[in-house]
């Protein structure tokens, strides 16, 4: 596997560090993380600065609860979930408390820092469990999710990255389950927000206004349906799929 480290074995019984990690091979910090984001993600004091609630929503003006609950709608019944990357806010606990104690959820990140500060978050719910691996590369068999989500993860990744993501999440996804994917659109015309993210996007998340310049679905590998849903005059959007 491309861009692997030595082998580091972390079991469930752990209770140093990731108390709820399975066995894996650590992967290392790609470069778009490392050299676009490390100010966000990989730095030290990045979960200090923006794990705050009141912040997060404030970067997506105000829509980070509407977005959340949008994105957790889809998935009403009980079953085995997995999250693509670790998020700032409450939305995997908030998935916790939704789902039924018989359902997993699975979550992934490449960060040791991420995953660290999720494990505090989700300390509560024994049914939440994190694995340290890449999105480009899911060490998870084909199709052992009932559903997969990713909330704001493809506009922080480059075009090839992000297409080797979304490939990744449809096919650990069973037969029939869903993938859904939160994240930035081209707003409409006459949203005034469409002239004040576009120079914040340029300078600060460089990739996302490729989301701007195609659709999402030029991604998406031959599934049986998609279904999308525009937001806040057009700067956010949902898409499900059903594999």
């Amino acid at each position: 596997m491309q861009g692997l480290s030595k082998i580091v074995f972390r079991s469930f019984s752990d209770k140093r560090k990731y108390s709820r990690m399975s066995t894996y091979i650590k992967p290392e910090l790609p470069k778009y993380l490392t050299e676009t984001y490390w100010w966000a993600y990989v730095h030290p004091n990045a979960v200090w600065v923006f794990e705050r609630q009141w912040l997060v929503n404030a970067i997506l003006w105000g829509n980070f609860n509407h977005l959340r609950d949008t994105a957790l709608s889809e998935f009403t019944s009980s079953g085995k979930i997995l999250q693509v990357a670790c998020v700032y806010g409450n939305f995997t606990e908030k998935l916790a408390q939704q789902v039924d104690t018989q359902s997993e959820i699975h979550v992934v990140d490449v960060a040791d820092v991420q995953l660290e500060n999720l494990r505090k978050k989700v300390n509560d719910f024994s049914n939440v469990k994190l694995h340290q691996q890449d999105s480009n590369a899911m060490t998870f068999e084909d199709g052992s999710f009932d559903n997969v989500i990713l909330f704001f993860l493809l506009h922080e990744q480059p075009e090839y990255a992000r297409q080797l993501s979304i490939q990744e999440a449809v096919r650990v996804c069973k037969p029939g389950g869903k993938v859904v994917f939160i994240d930035y659109h081209k707003p409409y015309a006459y949203n005034p927000f469409r002239y004040i993210m576009y120079p914040v996007l340029k300078y600060l998340e460089p990739f996302a206004l490729d989301l701007w310049q195609k659709d999402l679905e030029t991604w998406i590998p031959e599934v049986s349906s998609i279904q999308k849903e525009l937001y806040f005059g057009g700067l956010y959007q949902k898409v499900v799929i059903t594999k």
